[in-house]
């Protein structure tokens, strides 16, 4: 089972990731910021408000994202 192992902020709406397999990637989820849940985390103080869980990455207001999709979406550090 794929996992996020770490997490760093990197500026605007990225963040480094890695993963239980060993793969760092970088994540742009400004995309993804709009809607009930994820529209909110357009507010920066909102969006650095993250936790990594057992599994991925969570964040204060309880919006998180599968680990595979991160790694999908994710470019190569």
């Amino acid at each position: 089972m794929l996992r996020v192992k770490d997490v760093d902020y990197q500026g605007d709406y990225r963040l480094a990731l890695t993963f239980s397999d060993g793969a760092h990637k970088v994540v742009d989820l400004e995309p993804l910021l709009h809607g009930e849940v994820f529209g909110s985390l357009r507010d920066k103080e909102q969006f650095i408000q993250y936790a990594l869980t057992p599994i991925t990455i969570e964040w204060a207001n309880g919006a998180d994202l599968a680990p595979e999709y991160l790694y999908e979406i994710g470019t190569a550090a």
